[in-house]
């Protein structure tokens, strides 16, 4: 009995060269990471803020937490802005970032009273890992410090 033999082998080395190096070079690339749901935002008095932190992403995917929560103002205007609004013009006037945070679904009561800022609107949103920020919270007023 014969064995086989490649009728072209220069085929054979086109073939096999092919099969080794065909597939995507370099690091395997993340998926994007998708903005975080918006969280509850309720005053607690005057100068403190009771946050539940959001749990899922705009897609509906658990998250396993964020990142950081930003505070945003925005001064008094003639009509009481959008969340989005509020955090497209509004500064970011104090950040609190890991670990100090809890996780997904829980609740945190941030303490304000170090912000000196004249009467106007505040939201606070949730940023993921590579500074995706989530929908912005529910627009809540900030009244004068003199208070």
């Amino acid at each position: 009995m014969r064995s086989p033999r490649l009728a072209n082998p220069l085929l054979a080395i086109t073939l096999s060269f092919l099969a080794v190096h065909c597939g995507r070079k370099g690091d395997p690339v993340p998926r994007p990471r998708a903005a975080a749901q918006a969280m509850e935002a309720h005053l607690e008095g005057l100068r403190k803020i009771r946050l539940v932190l959001p749990s899922t992403d705009m897609n509906g995917t658990p998250l396993a937490g964020v990142e950081s929560l930003r505070v945003l103002y925005l001064p008094l205007g003639l009509a009481k802005p959008t969340p989005e609004e509020v955090f497209s013009r509004g500064e970011v006037v104090l950040e609190r970032r890991r670990p100090d945070l809890p996780g997904p679904g829980e609740a945190l009561v941030m303490d304000l009273q170090s912000l000196q800022r004249p009467p106007g609107w505040i939201v606070i949103v949730a940023v993921r890992l590579g500074e995706v920020p989530g929908r912005p919270s529910e627009v809540l007023p900030w009244l004068d410090p003199a208070l």
